[in-house]
């Protein structure tokens, strides 16, 4: 008998200009709440996508403040100036609006702003525990699946990234609106879906959580996300395409977020964080090789998930898939195209060992001379 836990986000919204509603749909959230903080980037503000839930919210009648300030990977710095940006303004409740990074940041800025505890002593897994304000995020990317995750991804030095895992930062909703993704970049489109397919077969293979509901998510993630991620390439325009990555990301996200990822995050860590890397094409860089590295432990499920997909029910054959759709969307697939050589591998190597949260969920143990091995495989 297999005994198991699953917790997700509340209420979940999917509708194409679900945003331009968003005063409507977040009231049973915000309960009464004036003074509402939105954590993004100047890019999603730059390219208009706030103006029609700003604005909304504001014709309600509700104050809004707005932090942009937020970037890829985002440094403690930038967390806790948001956080002190929401408590001068006497924020109410949090609205994260974008990519996984201002995302991320808005679940912290709930916490910091509503509760007490420090951002140092949140880190790590079961930590934080808030009180928190109300939270609602709404995704512009579909990849990290962020929306549904109770997890934060911070850079906390130089190059080192540590992560916030624990059930206060579910959200209170989370809102999909295909109509934000329309026209993002091909790069960011593949980079992203890729992302979100290697939650969904990093949660197949979890060893630490993994059972049967977050399996069916992440097989359902899956079967939308292939196929949909070359045609959102292809046509920026495709609604369809735009929403069944929107929801494949989602359910990668609820998959993942109860049965953890492993070795490819961990080793795409440092991809991003010394060499500034988005963490989608991170990701898709190690991916095969990891997934080689595994094969010994992994290869039944990787057959299966083949299977699922229509391919042939073989382990090479979801490897080779993997490596076809990231040559066919015309992202970067060797560490050489995105500036790293031999002589950085050590490093990395050395830095992807301090990730053992995620590590210890790869289905085999991974040394250090192991990562390594799977560095130089895919240098």
């Amino acid at each position: 008998m297999t005994t198991f836990e699953f917790r997700t986000v509340p209420h979940i919204v999917s509708e194409p200009g679900a945003s331009k509603r968003l005063a409507a749909l977040a009231g049973p959230v915000l309960k009464g709440a004036d003074r509402v903080f939105i954590v993004t980037d100047k890019g999603v503000r730059g390219a208009g996508l706030l103006e029609d839930a700003a604005g909304g919210l504001e014709d309600a009648g509700i104050a809004v403040e707005i932090y942009d300030g937020v970037v890829a990977d985002p440094p403690e710095r930038v967390v806790l100036e948001a956080a002190e940006k929401a408590k001068a303004f006497g924020a109410e409740a949090v609205i994260g609006f974008g990519g996984g990074s201002p995302m991320d940041t808005a679940k912290l800025v709930a916490l910091l702003a509503g509760g007490d505890q420090a951002l140092s002593e949140m880190y790590g897994v079961g930590n934080a525990t808030g009180p928190r304000l109300p939270l609602i995020l709404i995704p512009t990317t579909a990849g990290t699946g962020s929306e549904v995750t109770p997890i934060a991804v911070v850079t906390t030095g130089e190059t080192t990234k540590m992560g916030v895992s624990s059930p206060p930062l579910y959200a209170d909703m989370a809102v999909l609106d295909a109509d934000l993704t329309l026209g993002l970049p091909r790069h960011v489109t593949a980079a992203t879906g890729i992302d979100a397919m290697v939650h969904a077969i990093e949660s197949i293979t979890s060893k630490v959580k993994r059972n049967p509901v977050s399996e069916a998510l992440a097989l359902a993630a899956l079967a939308r996300l292939h196929g949909a991620i070359e045609r959102a390439c292809a046509d920026g325009g495709d609604r369809e395409a735009r929403s069944d990555m929107l929801t494949g990301a989602l359910l990668a996200g609820q998959a993942f977020a109860n049965a953890p990822v492993g070795a490819v995050h961990a080793l795409a860590y440092p991809i991003g964080g010394i060499f500034h890397v988005p963490h989608g094409l991170s990701n898709s860089l190690v991916l095969p090789h990891v997934l080689r590295f595994n094969l010994d432990v992994a290869g039944a499920d990787y057959a299966r998930i083949a299977g699922h997909l229509g391919l042939p029910a073989k382990a090479a054959a979801l490897i080779e898939e993997c490596e076809r759709i990231a040559e066919a969307v015309g992202i970067e697939r060797r560490l050489t195209e995105v500036g790293i050589n031999h002589n950085d591998l050590p490093r990395m190597a050395e830095d992807a060992m301090l990730q053992t949260r995620l590590l210890m969920n790869n289905p085999c143990d991974v040394t250090q001379d192991d990562a390594l091995k799977i560095y130089t495989a895919a240098l």
